[in-house]
């Protein structure tokens, strides 16, 4: 073998050592650039939304129906809020032992209505009566200026006019916490606000992002109290007068 032909070989197999890993790191990254897409779409992939309170602007239209026919006010700023509350037409939310009222919110805002006010309460009750533990209130009466704030950060929040606007500022609306919730208290709930939605006492939906169920209270809800309270009684009573809210689902006029 020449000097040439032994140096040739030298040459040609320090190019080959050069040039393999290159190959295998081009094929491995080929290999990834294949897979991960994939992957990354199986991650992403989400978990069907379809709870059993659902909301819907079908829904935030009777709310909305249902405080012009009381012609209530939607309150614009702290100033009317204050005259309401001097007025007695909001009263305070308070906490007992079925009921806890979140941290953030102000002095101010634990105020509704008072048949939302009972209604709140009621549920804190049976829901401690069933267990031992307090329900959570994280929202009540807001104000125009407080809504538009929440939507500047929350495209889910509802406008501050219109027939889909926030129940929250007429005082009939509250929001109670679902976060923590076991699958048998989420259920228990549940079926308690399916109940009473069904006799044209509230218009619930379950939030998805905002961890909270959104519950507006009619006025009837108080007649409903002042009898003996029981679902039956209540379903009888239907068969004789018209809701003041239309149940979900029912044609309207």
């Amino acid at each position: 073998m020449t000097r040439r032909s032994i140096i040739s070989a030298v040459v040609a197999i320090l190019i080959a050592t050069v040039l393999m890993p290159a190959q295998s790191f081009a094929a491995h990254a080929y290999s990834r650039s294949k897979i991960r897409p994939s992957i990354r779409r199986a991650r992403i992939r989400r978990v069907p939304w379809n709870p059993l309170l659902k909301g819907s602007r079908e829904s935030m239209i009777r709310q909305n129906e249902e405080i012009d026919r009381l012609s209530l006010v939607r309150i614009q700023n702290d100033a009317e809020l204050d005259e309401l509350i001097g007025q007695n037409q909001l009263v305070p939310i308070s906490e007992l032992p079925g009921l806890h009222i979140a941290g953030n919110l102000k002095p101010n805002r634990r105020y509704s209505k008072p048949w939302t006010r009972d209604f709140v309460q009621d549920l804190g009750d049976a829901y401690y009566d069933e267990f031992g533990i307090p329900i959570q209130l994280t929202s009540a009466v807001r104000t125009a200026d407080q809504q538009k704030k929440l939507r500047r950060h929350n495209r889910n929040a509802a406008p501050i006019e219109g027939d889909t606007a926030s129940s929250h500022l007429a005082g009939l609306t509250v929001d109670i916490g679902k976060r923590g919730l076991s699958k048998k208290q989420h259920k228990w709930i549940e079926s308690y606000f399916a109940k009473l939605r069904d006799l044209g006492l509230i218009e619930v939906a379950e939030e998805r992002r905002q961890q909270c169920f959104h519950v507006m209270v009619s006025e009837r809800y108080s007649d409903w109290r002042q009898g003996d309270g029981s679902f039956e009684s209540a379903n009888a009573a239907r068969t004789d007068q018209p809701s003041a809210i239309p149940v979900a689902g029912a044609s309207q006029p």
